[in-house]
């Protein structure tokens, strides 16, 4: 009977707890600056039951009241949390300081009349590494003196069988390479922790990295040379210079929402490379981030702001600030769309930031799609072929399966894979709907139409179809900015750069719409300045969007594309009429034209008219807007924008930077961080910090 009772107690005890599972979630952040951590490790303690959190740092998973949940990421302390009668359970973990340690044991040996004895230790690569970082250590394989060493980027569970990834002067290297390298050529040193090298080198930098520069590395390389280096290749800028108002009161130009630019320059630094200057375009690092501009009210697809501040880095010039915001769509009511994936899976894309990448941020994108929606997919190499026919979006599995199949091998013959792509989607062309080919790649085309000019021409005949163009770049290396930036021009599209996972989560998570959905095509900006008001002005950026000031009215003339939800800010700096500046060179008297300024307008300070055409129509309308002669305090995007206008400057060794140190930068930058909800103007001002850090 007593054995009864204890079994019934059991059977009731072990159905309560059963009773009170539940499904309990929330988000894993970083107690410092409160980021997302994405892929951390959410775990019921004492067993195999547990959960990973997605890009956005949320998770979720089953437990009973009473388990304990151990959160835990690399480079980051363990916390432990009891689950009570709450659903929701969102956690914020502290730095491990544990790992503030670095262990470098280091030996030499010589030998002299037959006995082997302990000299000095030389000075090496591991002794180099001392103070550098936290949680590295460097000690012999066997413990015996004149062994090689075992260097280990320790925070990860079995962190004595891991080797971390080695760069030297932005390009990988293997071990017994590094260990040849000679300390007193080495300039500079990075560690990443294993967080940090998954981050920036995806799977390949989870065992840490050690990014190495040699001595020389920056200054040996002509500027002029440098795209030659890397084998990378990026359009020839010539930086803008101030006008006179008088000469030219006009200035006109292309809108550009391309954002490759940061992410390409974020890259390097991460990297520890010399950057080009030809690959710093401004406007790209302006627009990447997002503006607080209002949501148009009238029956225009986007608002129009201006701002005009005295410029942060020189007392005796103003800046303007133009700023549109495009209306923005929930995804479900966006239309159908026609979707064509055209994947690069020549030889070149075989490297783990490439091809293994690509299809990773392509999933993101397949698991947002709609029963509406049809995906079809082409690739190429040698030849161009279609590996899934049009296949409604509810069919993800479907999709996700031929994207699994791809692999890389063979040469590259770009102009046909875009022939084919364009030709399936024009096949499938839905009227009111979204066409759009997806072009993934580095860009490296060498098979048929390959050079600039002929991918131009290529291109502009086929924009005539109505299909709009994403061009998505991969990996480094062998990048090919010039042409991607070609394509996306010319094609009526976007080009985004993606160098790791949370790239490509912005781009198709959280700005889906915009990088799908065009809601106003060939946008054109002209301003024109008082010059009662404005002795001259200069464009900061756009160089390689300039317009003929006849442009402006020619609805043929090709432009920039907008998208849902999309911003796209303009900076201009200007010199106030009376104002000397050493920016201004004096310019003779003209004989035979005599400029006359209106005698009014004397509260103006431009004019700015901007025209479009909606994504199905040809004929454009235009918008007015006139700025008042008016100075104003910064508002937080103001000083931030200038923060990365300055810093982008600063790394094209640009004149009109006014010798500005890059703590005006990080003082901007701190300013205007506002509420930055993503973390991006974080990462920004992080990014200054490591790029001042080393240089």
């Amino acid at each position: 009977m007593k054995n009864l009772v204890l079994i019934l107690c059991f059977m009731l005890s072990t159905g309560y707890i059963i009773a009170q599972e539940k499904t309990i979630s929330g988000t894993i952040t970083t107690a410092g600056d409160g980021l997302p951590l994405p892929g951390a490790s959410v775990i019921i303690k004492g067993s195999s039951i547990g959960a990973q959190t997605d890009f956005d740092g949320k998770y979720k998973l089953k437990a009973n009241v009473g388990d304990i949940i151990m959160v835990s990421y690399i480079g980051m302390q363990t916390q432990n949390v009891t689950i009570g009668s709450g659903v929701i359970y969102d956690i914020a973990l502290e730095s491990d300081n544990a790992l503030d340690e670095v262990i470098v044991v280091g030996y030499g040996t010589s030998s002299r009349d037959g006995y082997t004895h302990y000299s000095k230790p030389r000075p090496t690569l591991a002794s180099k590494l001392s103070g550098k970082v936290s949680g590295v250590s460097v000690t012999n394989s066997n413990g015996t003196p004149g062994t090689s060493s075992n260097i280990v980027i320790r925070g990860t569970a079995s962190a004595n069988s891991k080797k971390p990834l080695y760069i030297l002067n932005g390009k990988p290297i293997s071990e017994n390479e590094f260990r040849n390298i000679k300390a007193d050529k080495i300039k500079h040193i990075e560690i990443l922790n294993a967080r940090q090298g998954n981050t920036v080198y995806g799977y390949e930098g989870t065992k840490g990295v050690i990014i190495l520069r040699t001595k020389g590395h920056k200054n040996k390389i002509n500027f002029d040379d440098i795209d030659n280096f890397l084998n990378e290749s990026y359009t020839q800028i010539e930086e803008n210079t101030f006008k006179r108002t008088q000469l030219a009161a006009l200035s006109t130009f292309s809108i550009d929402v391309d954002k490759a630019g940061y992410s390409n320059v974020r890259r390097m630094i991460n990297n520890g490379e010399t950057i080009p200057p030809n690959a710093v375009k401004l406007e790209e690092m302006v627009n990447y981030f997002n503006y607080n501009y209002p949501q148009p009210t009238d029956e225009h697809p986007f608002s129009i702001n201006t701002e005009v501040v005295t410029t942060p880095w020189h007392k005796d010039t103003q800046l303007v600030r133009i700023g549109l915001q495009g209306k923005t769509y929930d995804n479900d009511k966006l239309p159908a769309s026609n979707l064509t994936f055209l994947i690069d899976v020549s030889g070149s894309m075989g490297s783990q930031n490439k091809l293994p990448l690509l299809k990773s941020a392509f999933k993101l994108l397949v698991n947002q799609l709609r029963e509406k929606d049809k995906v079809s997919i082409v690739v190429y190499a040698g030849a161009a072929g279609v590996v899934l026919e049009p296949t409604s979006g509810d069919k993800k599995q479907t999709i996700l399966a031929a994207l699994d199949n791809l692999n890389s091998g063979g040469s590259t013959a770009g102009g046909a894979g875009i022939e084919l792509a364009y030709k399936l989607a024009e096949k499938n062309f839905k009227k009111t709907g979204n066409n759009r080919v997806i072009l993934a790649t580095d860009g490296d085309f060498n098979v048929g139409a390959s050079g600039d000019n002929e991918m131009q021409a290529l291109i502009e005949e086929k924009r005539k179809s109505g299909v709009f163009l994403s061009v998505l770049g991969f990996g480094y290396g062998n990048y090919k900015d010039s042409k991607l930036e070609i394509l996306a021009d010319k094609g009526n599209g976007n080009h985004a750069y993606i160098d790791n996972m949370q790239e490509a989560q912005k781009v198709f998570g959280k700005e889906f719409g915009g990088t799908l959905f065009t809601i106003a095509k060939d946008v054109k900006i002209q301003v024109e300045f008082n010059p009662k008001k404005v002795q001259a002005y200069r464009l900061i950026g756009y160089e390689n969007r300039l317009l003929a000031d006849e442009d402006f009215v020619d609805d043929t003339k090709d432009a920039g594309e907008l998208g849902s939800g999309h911003t796209v800010t303009a900076l201009y700096e200007i010199i106030p009429t009376g104002v000397k500046s050493h920016y201004l060179k004096k310019v003779p008297d003209l004989k035979y034209t005599k400029s006359e300024v209106a005698s009014h307008y004397d509260d103006e300070l431009f004019t700015v008219k901007f025209r479009y055409k909606n994504p199905n129509e040809d004929k454009s309308i235009e918008m007015i807007h006139i700025q008042e002669n008016k100075i104003s305090e910064a508002s937080n995007d103001m000083n931030f924008a200038s923060a990365v206008a300055l810093f982008g400057m600063q790394l094209r060794h640009s004149k009109y930077s006014n010798n500005t140190s890059s703590s005006k930068v990080l003082e901007l930058a701190e300013g205007g961080r506002g509420d930055d909800k993503d973390g991006y103007r974080a990462e920004f001002i992080r990014l200054v910090k490591s790029y001042d850090n080393i240089n």
